[in-house]
């Protein structure tokens, strides 16, 4: 059990308001084709705001999932980097290059697979779209979509700053500060340093600081309105993450006999531009585009231990250094109310979008006389769509279609070729009614897809080297409201999912002739799964101080037809990070003199760690406590 204590003191400058403002405030979905409240959204989404983010001390992602129903990670690192939503996902990444199935975007900057960027401070809002995104996104949201918005600059002046500090030697200290810089132009500017020992004891070397965290967070925003009808965002950011990594144990416990712990950093640098245009009277023009470089180093003891732990043990690391350049660019156009077709019953969207990917690996290897070197590329094109059509005044017809052609070209030094290239498709259907003012009901079918790809390892049989494009549909029902004047809101969705053509993640151990073990992961082709459950999350203003809250997901999913590298049929057996259930609650009182006390409470099933073993993770609960006050300048908790 790990009891981590913290102590958080905020200060906060702002120009006075100029009134009270009793009305609940709308959450907007940003992620959508247009923004859309999340109430009437028709499909199975988180938004977690920045007040949650603040009152659970969130630093980095990982600290949120566990509020979200059917949401897991993997922490193949010191941070969780791989994320499965239902059960579909990443669990990590050596030498293989990755297509991931969960898109995380930050201000329109793609990090899809490189998750350990997605440091909270300052962040706005987070959404977490659960299902195939084959219109919004693609190829790489096979699963879901983890959208992030970073706060904006406001109207008036304002920044603050915010001191952390708890055991486990951990400290940030960060500030911000935004306001007008002219009658058109605004600012914002953040910055933090956190650094903690984390929570793994070194017993060879007598440390406890071998699997650390050591993170740096700058960002600047900059919003030009000329007038009403053109507004220009512009960001740009640098996060340095510059980690331990040693968490490998023996018997899978905190106290780790490395003798060479390793490191787990990305220094990333990007910047997005995204404009707003609304000359036109039936329509208006957006335009995006942004570019990130992430640095990323990736190594571990591979042997887990020491020279001289045993007679007959070997010695030996393994280190992956990775260079990432991705460039993105979209033009959509989104109707007005002036814009409308077909009698004036219809919206629409249509845009154009294209990703460009390149990445230099170099792998350093005990057992390799020279190093691993390649070369990766990817490139995305994509025409979108979608409709909207009105049928009285309570039935909506969504429908919306993405073509997309995905082009690779891969080539390393053992002399590894590869340029696979795929035409795929993907899109919804939904069918949503309002049942009267506060209520909404809504029937989906989505269809997603993730691209082909290749196992680089050259190692590997010439039968193992290749895998196809794997296909997603989404059968989806759901329920959404709010009643009793906003003090209630609640939201279902029960979903069935078929996977054809399945990707899954196996391993291989080969022995090598000096007794030593030689570890492969590769990927292959199932040939179907399923995956289906049930998700719900409720609020509850129980009383003018008291609030409740909570989420659930069911999850049941299975292989079918599928043997692994080992030779062993796997059907109707659990898909590996694949939780058959996770649960969160949490009340919240205000004593109405700035004293405020917080519950939440987590669960989750075991599930296992692999598709290459037996091996699982154990059910576990998490318990936050939080007693705090707050002023109208500062805040302590």
């Amino acid at each position: 059990m790990v009891r981590f204590l913290v102590f958080i003191l905020a200060f906060n400058v702002a120009a006075a308001a100029s009134g009270a403002d009793d009305t609940v405030e709308e959450i907007v979905v940003r992620g959508e084709l247009r923004e859309t409240p999340v109430d009437t959204v028709p499909a199975s989404v988180s938004v977690i705001g920045s007040d949650v983010i603040a009152r659970r001390s969130a630093q980095h992602l990982e600290h949120l999932l566990g509020i979200a129903p059917n949401v897991n990670f993997a922490a193949g690192a010191s941070r969780g980097r791989y994320l499965q939503i239902r059960g579909i996902g990443e669990t990590g990444q050596f030498i293989e290059p990755l297509n991931a199935s969960v898109g995380i975007i930050i201000d329109h900057v793609d990090f899809s697979g490189i998750g350990a960027v997605t440091t909270l401070y300052d962040a706005d809002q987070v959404e977490i779209f659960r299902g195939p995104q084959g219109t919004l996104y693609g190829a790489n949201a096979l699963a879901g979509l983890v959208n992030i918005t970073t706060a904006d600059p406001g109207a008036e002046a304002a920044g603050g700053i915010d001191l952390e500090a708890a055991n486990y030697n951990t400290y940030s200290l960060g500030a911000r500060l935004s306001g007008p810089l002219s009658d058109t132009l605004g600012g914002r500017l953040s910055i933090q340093q956190y650094q903690s020992d984390g929570f793994i004891r070194n017993d060879h070397l007598g440390r406890e600081d071998t699997n650390d965290f050591d993170e740096i967070t700058v960002r600047g925003k900059l919003r030009y309105t000329p007038g009403a009808d053109t507004a220009i965002d512009v960001m740009a950011g640098y996060v340095d993450v510059d980690n331990g990594y040693d968490a490998f144990s023996l018997d899978n416990g905190r106290r780790t006999q490395s003798d060479e712990p390793g490191r787990d950093m990305q220094r990333s640098r990007f910047g997005s531009v995204h404009g707003v245009f609304s000359q036109a009277d039936a329509f208006s023009l957006e335009v995006t585009a942004a570019h990130a470089a992430s640095d990323v180093e990736y190594g571990y003891d591979e042997d887990w231990t020491f020279v001289g732990f045993d007679p007959f043990e070997y010695s030996s690391t393994d280190l992956y250094l990775r260079d990432r350049a991705t460039t993105t660019a979209e033009v959509r156009f989104v109707s007005t109310a002036d814009g409308r077709v077909f009698g004036d019953s219809t919206d629409w969207v249509a845009g154009f979008y294209s990703l460009q990917q390149r990445e230099e690996l170099d792998r350093r290897y005990t057992f390799r006389d020279d190093p691993f070197r390649s070369d990766f590329e990817i490139d995305r094109y994509a025409a979108f769509g979608e409709t909207e059509t009105f049928f009285g005044a309570a039935n909506t017809l969504t429908m919306g279609l993405r073509f997309e052609r995905h082009e690779s070209n891969y080539r390393d030094v053992d002399g590894a070729e590869f340029e696979p290239s795929d035409a795929l498709w993907g899109g919804r259907l939904v069918l949503d009614r309002m049942l009267g003012n506060d209520t909404m009901v809504y029937a989906s079918l989505a269809r997603g897809y993730k691209a082909g790809g290749f196992n680089a390892d050259g190692s590997l049989p010439a039968d193992l080297r290749r895998y196809d494009p794997e296909t997603l549909y989404n059968l989806e029902l759901g329920v959404k409201g709010s009643w009793h004047d906003d003090t209630l809101t609640a939201r279902g969705a029960a979903f069935r999912m078929w996977r054809d053509d399945m990707q899954v993640a196996t391993s291989i151990v080969r022995v090598r002739q000096d007794g030593s073990s030689e570890f492969i992961e590769f990927t292959g082709n199932a040939s179907s799964g399923r995956n289906y459950g049930l998700e719900v999350e409720l609020t509850w203003q129980a009383t003018e101080h008291l609030d409740v809250f909570g989420s659930l997901g069911l999850l049941a999913s299975a292989y079918e037809d599928f043997t692994n590298a080992k030779g062993r049929r796997l059907d109707r057996r659990d898909q590996a990070h694949a939780p058959r259930y996770q649960a969160y609650a949490g009340v919240e009182y205000d004593f109405a003199n700035g004293f405020y006390l917080r519950a939440e409470w987590e669960s989750k099933d075991r599930f296992y760690f692999s598709d290459s073993h037996d091996e699982r993770s154990s059910a576990y609960q998490l318990l936050h406590l939080a007693f705090g006050f707050e002023a109208e300048h500062w805040a302590v908790s």
